[in-house]
């Protein structure tokens, strides 16, 4: 757009309480493992619509009270005096507010579309390579108002929930109007609170309930050459599918099975791997939120870390519906734990069973807000199987660029869509030819609109033989 945008920093001072130096949380040396063993930012990004009449003088009062209230957006990361990372948070500075003024000439609709290219930008670059902060923070600003925000987050201070709570504190997104807790735990604090005998109990407790699934893992979960020195991602690929079909159907299932449709969604997911990948049983990851466990439900922070469970994929969908429904419960009950102390255990196991072995698997329920909606409409009157039938030409498969040296094999984002079940995936092209992921994506659909309406569907599942050493 040229000189039509002209672009400032308006520099921003605040000041808060917290400042100190801490070990990192157990939910941060997750994410450094994964960003340290890809090539992606793991940004979290977004943009807002501003209430009219809004200043950039206003946004720029409102981003000094959030720097100043909350220690995690003046964190800076580095290493202790014995070399291990570790986050040191300040009690002053001063942060940029990046502006972007449009042109009188233009339409109020050409800065918000400025805005949606921006955040997407924002998101794919190293927050480090713009500020010394974990925020970085821009407004469009339209014949003298602030119309429009962009905001990304380093998710090494924050994960999804945390990035919706610390919106209410600008008063937009989702959640405005929740009380947040104003005595949640500090990150710093969390990581000192980590090292006390009562959580490192807590720790040694979901070590005994992982050994029992990483004991007989396969090199890796779907095969492939290179191990035991695989690196995975060498040449991934994004894709995503859209299907109001499986979003109807899944409501159906869960109304049937009287299950949520989170733990309906994983066993169909899993049975549509199985079916075309012949991996049976199937031991996988899942993102785990922790936000249940005391003191966490408002830290503004990073708690989400990997839960592990097993699903075996003989017999019906519905056996595997519930079995999730078991398996799930117990994986999320076990999903607290010191990352050092899993490498620890992973590496124990590689010498005993003569080689290395990884679960290169993730599914990762992202649904925050269509979640809900969609358990709540199980209860609504239901759609005949004609009336879902209906649907299926409406699904849409979308291939978009490569993304390099992702840390699985397969990762499935189930993303926050109105009236649809909307998956981003992540595969590695040395593993899934681009036919075999179409025909895993379809066959999620198939599965739900298959098991929609009977108990007996079987899966479809065949035993793969078990892979034995490297």
């Amino acid at each position: 757009m040229g000189k039509r945008i002209v672009h400032d920093l308006v520099p921003v001072p605040f000041s808060g309480p917290g400042a100190g130096t801490a070990p990192l949380t157990w939910g941060q040396k997750t994410i450094l493992h994964d960003m340290r063993n890809s090539d992606w930012t793991y940004n979290i990004s977004g943009a807002h619509h501003l209430p009219e009449g809004l200043t950039v003088a206003d946004v720029a009062d409102r981003l000094s009270r959030l720097m100043s209230k909350h220690p995690a957006l003046r964190t800076r990361f580095g290493t202790d005096d014995e070399g291990k990372p570790c986050q040191v948070v300040h009690g002053s500075g001063e942060i940029d507010l990046e502006v972007m003024t449009f042109a009188d000439h233009l339409d109020r609709t050409d800065a918000v579309d400025h805005g949606n290219r921006l955040w997407l930008k924002w998101m794919a670059a190293p927050l480090e390579e713009h500020t010394p902060w974990p925020l970085r923070i821009g407004v469009m600003q339209y014949r003298g108002e602030a119309v429009y925000l962009v905001l990304t987050l380093g998710h090494m201070v924050v994960d999804g929930v945390g990035g919706l709570l610390l919106m209410t504190d600008l008063d937009l997104g989702e959640l405005v109007g929740r009380p947040v807790d104003p005595d949640a735990v500090r990150l710093a604090d969390l990581a000192r609170r980590e090292a006390t005998p009562e959580l490192r109990r807590v720790s040694d407790r979901a070590m005994r309930y992982w050994e029992g699934h990483l004991r007989s893992l396969s090199p890796l979960t779907f095969g492939g050459s290179g191990a035991p020195d695989y690196e995975a991602g060498r040449r991934c690929r994004n894709v995503r599918f859209q299907s109001r079909a499986a979003y109807f159907a899944l409501v159906e299932i869960a109304r049937r099975t009287r299950t949520d449709t989170g733990r309906v969604l994983l066993a169909v997911i899993a049975t549509a791997i199985a079916r075309t990948t012949g991996v049976n049983p199937l031991t996988l990851h899942v993102a785990a939120g922790n936000r249940y466990r005391p003191g966490l439900a408002d830290v503004i922070g990073s708690v989400v870390q990997n839960a592990v469970l097993t699903l075996d994929l003989d017999g019906t969908v519905d056996d595997v519906i519930a079995q999730a429904r078991q398996a799930s419960t117990a994986a999320l009950m076990n999903s607290y734990y010191d990352p050092d102390q899993l490498a620890e255990l992973a590496a124990r196991l590689d010498a005993e069973r003569g080689y290395p072995a990884r679960i290169t698997c993730r599914i990762n329920d992202r649904r925050f807000s269509t979640r809900a909606q969609a358990d709540a409409v199980a209860d609504a009157a239901p759609l005949t199987e004609d009336e879902i039938r209906a649907k299926l030409p409406e699904t849409q498969v979308m291939w978009h660029k490569f993304v390099y040296r992702w840390t699985d094999q397969l990762f499935v984002n189930i993303e926050d869509h109105p009236d649809a079940v909307y998956l981003q995936v992540v595969n590695d092209t040395e593993v899934f030819p681009p036919e075999q992921v179409e025909a895993m994506l379809y066959a999620v659909e198939e599965v739900a609109v298959e098991a929609a309406f009977r108990s007996d569907v079987p899966t479809g599942a065949q035993p793969r033989p078990a892979i034995t050493g490297a």
